[in-house]
């Protein structure tokens, strides 16, 4: 048995919105006691409070979270100032939590931290990884680099960096009862858990192949051994970099790419930063894309995860789609979740937020990577 329940509350009162979720939980589980959880939750609520009521009326339960820039459900829908839960029960599948904290200070090891602590309470091996980490203190590569030596590449790793409603103040991670920042909490499922995914940008490489000359980490100094604004004039006149124009980079295949986001520049070096490290010498290409396109990407994300299910009837699905999507699509983002819910004839307990980062293998062969401006969709199950 594997059985996922959500509650999802837009009540701007911290108590009445986690009295709110507990009950439609509660309701749903039907006296089934839960093992492991997730809350995805807007950044000005009490948390600590949140926290205490969901341990109150879950005990023992292993539950990481973290705010975020958007909550997903299928309860709510998409919604902003909200908060979600996702609640997991099963006798065959084991998910235990660790956290890692002061991340920033040396990420592999703290990386490692939280591994062992999960691994320790298990007694099978690891299938894969959910993580909510800190995003703006450290890079996000950094992080899941040290997950991925932690836990072995073959490992697929999947989740989004918390976020603070585009603030870029101070994002808070959830483990257990705590309220971190600087932390990486992790849920390790093992057992006979069955998932698939799918990850979709919409955004499409136009132009030249070019190589990146000369960066460092998400910094990028010289593309083509030119000043990297002279690339994005090239192709965008006196347009600067923004996030409409993004990086298509090529993984080392060449057959598939990643998203690499602009957020500010430097007119004097002509360096451009961008939300996430870009590796020395890969080949990129600027891209492009429509609403419709971002819309689609979405939707074929959700279809693609569907179609790769290992199983009969799947039991629930976590959604991580980037700030910059929610932000691009305006009133459109609520069309994401509605686009996948289309794809389907029957309920499927659907729980997500909006990201500064997305983490998923690009495809079911790929090593996990980083992304930006990427709509990931995780699908489990036993059955």
């Amino acid at each position: 048995m594997f059985k996922t329940v959500v509650g999802h509350s837009n009540d701007p009162d911290s108590l009445s919105a986690v009295e709110e979720v507990i009950q439609q939980c509660v309701s749903s589980l039907a006296g089934d006691i839960p093992k492991a959880g997730i809350l995805f939750c807007a950044i000005d609520f009490e948390h600590s409070l949140i926290l205490q009521q969901i341990h109150q009326a879950f005990p023992r339960i292993e539950l990481i979270g973290g705010t975020t820039d958007g909550e997903i459900s299928s309860v709510l829908e998409f919604q902003q100032d909200s908060i979600t839960l996702m609640l997991f029960c099963s006798d065959e599948v084991e998910i235990y939590a660790g956290v890692g904290r002061k991340v920033s200070g040396d990420p592999i090891a703290v990386t490692k931290q939280a591994v062992e602590q999960a691994k320790v309470k298990s007694t099978a091996t690891p299938k894969l990884c959910l993580t909510h980490p800190e995003s703006l203190t450290i890079s996000g590569v950094s992080i899941l680099n040290g997950l991925k030596l932690a836990l072995g590449q073959h490992i697929p790793i999947f989740g989004g960096l918390a976020g603070d409603q585009s603030r870029y103040q101070n994002t808070y991670q959830f483990f257990q009862t705590e309220v971190l920042s600087d932390s990486v909490p992790i849920l390790l499922f093992s057992g006979k858990i069955l998932f698939s995914h799918g990850v979709a940008s919409g955004w499409h490489p136009i132009g030249q192949v070019s190589q990146v000359t000369k960066v460092d980490k998400n910094i990028i100094y010289e593309i083509d051994g030119k000043p990297a604004l002279d690339f994005y004039h090239h192709y965008l006149g006196l347009l600067p970099p923004s996030m409409e124009y993004p990086l298509a980079v090529s993984e080392q295949n060449g057959d598939s790419f990643y998203i690499r986001a602009p957020i500010a520049y430097n007119q004097e070096s002509g360096s451009i930063t961008f939300f996430a490290d870009v590796p020395d010498q890969a080949m990129i290409q600027i891209a492009e894309a429509g609403y419709e396109d971002i819309l689609a990407a979405s939707k074929a994300s959700f279809t693609n995860a569907l179609d790769n299910y290992p199983g009969v009837e799947p039991s629930a699905v976590l959604f991580f789609s980037c700030v910059a999507r929610r932000q691009i699509l305006g009133t459109r983002a609520k069309e994401e979740y509605q686009n996948t819910k289309l794809c389907l004839d029957y309920h499927l307990p659907g729980c997500g937020f909006y990201s500064y980062g997305e983490i998923a293998p690009i495809d079911r062969i790929s090593q996990t990577q980083f992304h930006n401006e990427t709509f990931v969709t995780l699908i489990l199950g036993t059955r």
